[in-house]
């Protein structure tokens, strides 16, 4: 069953094939005026994390080849990282490729509107915050979370490459966990492409120039990224390594 932390688009029900909620269910997940005190406890939060798990698990299996966009929420329309976002999520959708983010405002806004605008599927697995932040109106199919552990999961399980636009540390956590489960060989060796080298490039100085000499890392892993300026040539590289792999044809 669908809660109320998934919603969609009517054409993207369809598409999906996904069902409304019934009468029934919405009976029986209807809440209490005061807060039960079992569902502060710590067996709740497990039954809670779980159903998210299942929740997303669902409301994503049927997604096909996508590609999972990072970036601040903090970008405004006037900034160009706002822009080559839009045109990732435009590409996405060219390439056959749905376009994953966080749902929110910024770089994530951005690349769902150009994959909205495109034609494409656009998703976003939005994050309860302290100061609330509601998915933003690009968004055809979105899954709703309380837990950042959670989500992180359903980014590495359903997507086939990461794009990071320039961000703070929401967007370096992505990268490096990212870069992290492709060295240990928890997931498979996908492409990571940054976005910007402007931005990126002192980074990457650092870890060339004080990292690779201190034996912390290799050239290896450095070698798992890539790094462009241009939107289109981020998404060829992501389609050549679809091809390769068998994932899209």
């Amino acid at each position: 069953m669908h809660s109320g932390r998934v919603s969609m688009r009517p054409e993207t029900a369809a598409r999906l094939g996904a069902s409304r909620r019934t009468e029934d269910e919405k009976l029986f997940s209807a809440r209490s005026k005061e807060r039960p005190a079992f569902l502060e406890t710590d067996t709740w939060r497990a039954l809670r994390i779980l159903s998210e798990f299942v929740e997303g698990f669902e409301a994503l299996a049927g997604v096909g080849a996508a590609v999972a966009v990072f970036g601040s929420a903090r970008t405004k329309e006037t900034d160009p990282a706002w822009e080559l976002s839009r045109q990732v999520g435009e590409w996405c959708a060219k390439a056959g490729l749905a376009t994953i983010t966080g749902g929110g405002p910024g770089c994530m806004e951005a690349a769902n509107k150009g994959a909205h605008e495109a034609g494409g599927l656009s998703i976003g697995c939005n994050i309860e915050l302290p100061h609330e932040q509601h998915p933003n109106p690009y968004v055809d199919l979105s899954v709703q979370f309380h837990y950042f552990f959670a989500r992180k999961t359903m980014f590495v399980k359903y997507a086939d490459a990461f794009v990071i636009m320039p961000g703070g540390f929401g967007t370096l956590d992505e990268l490096f966990e990212s870069l992290t489960l492709i060295q240990t060989g928890k997931i498979r060796n996908f492409p990571v492409v940054l976005i910007g080298h402007g931005y990126w490039d002192g980074l990457l100085a650092w870890m060339r120039d004080v990292q690779l000499p201190a034996g912390v890392i290799t050239q290896a892993d450095l070698d798992l990224m890539f790094v462009t300026d241009d939107p289109e040539e981020a998404i060829q590289i992501i389609v050549s390594y679809l091809k390769a792999n068998g994932i899209t044809e």
